[in-house]
């Protein structure tokens, strides 16, 4: 069974199971006259909206690419996530409302052991539930049904949350009912607060995991004429679409016959791994014969705060030219100031050169 379809076969196990529970906890609610167990209701049904809209998105971003878009409709996800967030966020804000409302204006709820055992089902079901959506949201690496997952077991705790408050307003005769309301409220906020920047992130474009990004790099650098792998930039067209460019550092006496085979190595083996594919890699030489120049600027360059790495070095003495690449911690204040030095130190090193050097982004 292929991705699109797991996660459409997940969500409608999870559309099921809500709304069983949405119309046992209504009737419970509404006959016991429990603000929380509505309130608790009312969430089950943003879960199976939430649960409608991923399936939405999901066939939406397995549409083939066409002319408008070559690349895939694998975003769409993405636009899912993000009216699941906002379904979350305002089912919170609605409950908070009329949660606080209960507080001033209370109403004694009569709870049966019918009822009670109902919700204590319910807790139940939900952790199984979150558990399965979120492993399989992991396994196919879907950003909404991981969410979906978490929100699950978010719910399973305010469930447990208005069971216990039901359980000492019926053998103490103490209702804080109306206080529980707002904690649940606060709880489903919070929620789709976290799932809307998640969705945010994605779509910003994050960070690629390091383990990842590792990975790959390892994959390239086991070429056996790559020396070294720098500035990969793999950009997200959904989840598990990625496309990216890479630079290789490769003896400078390599032909273009031999440089075109490696290439077609290189991107071969990261699709066949990893599933990547590589539409660009770009190439730097390393020249022995200047082995002594590249040791004593690279001295130079790691002796500066918040310098991460230095590559793409090439030198030409008889031209008397430098090219290099410098990575900087994005926690430096002012990183122009310390290129600035850099190319100072260095210039001072080898004052009749020509240098040229670059900050490179920390991916």
């Amino acid at each position: 069974m292929n991705r699109d379809s797991i996660i459409v076969r997940t969500s409608i196990i999870g559309i099921i199971t809500n709304i069983l529970l949405a119309g046992f906890k209504a009737v419970v609610g509404l006959v016991s006259g429990s603000i929380a167990i509505i309130l608790d209701a009312l969430n089950n049904l943003s879960d199976v909206l939430s649960s409608v809209v991923t399936i939405i998105g999901t066939k939406l971003a397995g549409k083939q690419p066409d002319k408008e878009h070559p690349l895939g409709h694998g975003r769409a996800e993405y636009l899912g996530s993000m009216v699941v967030a906002g379904i979350i966020l305002y089912a919170g804000i609605t409950a908070a409302i009329e949660s606080i409302k209960k507080i001033f204006s209370p109403t004694d709820p009569d709870y049966s052991t019918l009822s009670l055992l109902i919700v204590a089902v319910a807790v139940l079901v939900k952790i199984l539930l979150g558990r399965y959506v979120s492993s399989v949201g992991k396994k196919v690496g879907s950003g909404s049904l991981t969410a979906s997952g978490s929100d699950a077991l978010f719910d399973a705790v305010i469930s447990a949350s208005v069971l216990v408050t039901a359980l000492i307003c019926r053998f103490t005769g103490k209702n804080l009912e109306a206080y529980v309301s707002v904690a649940i409220s606060l709880f489903i906020i919070r929620a789709g607060i976290g799932m809307l920047l998640d969705t945010v992130d994605d779509i910003l474009g994050k960070r690629i995991d390091r383990e990842v990004v590792d990975a790959v790099k390892e994959t390239i650098c086991s070429d056996k004429a790559v020396s070294g792998a720098y500035d990969l930039i793999l950009h997200s067209y959904g989840p598990g679409k990625l496309i990216g460019s890479v630079h290789v550092e490769i003896p400078s006496c390599m032909t273009a016959s031999e440089i075109d085979r490696m290439e077609r190595r290189i991107a071969e083996k990261v699709y066949t791994e990893h599933g990547i594919i590589l539409a660009g890699i770009g190439i730097y030489t390393v020249d022995s014969s200047h082995s002594d120049i590249r040791d004593a600027v690279t001295d130079i360059v790691r002796r500066h705060d918040g310098v991460l790495q230095i590559h793409g070095f090439y030198a030409d003495p008889e031209q008397k030219q430098m090219t290099f690449d410098v990575i900087l911690d994005f926690g430096l204040a002012d990183r122009s100031s310390v290129l600035s030095e850099i190319r100072s130190d260095v210039q001072a090193a080898y004052p009749d050169w020509d240098i040229s050097l670059t900050i490179d982004v920390d991916i």
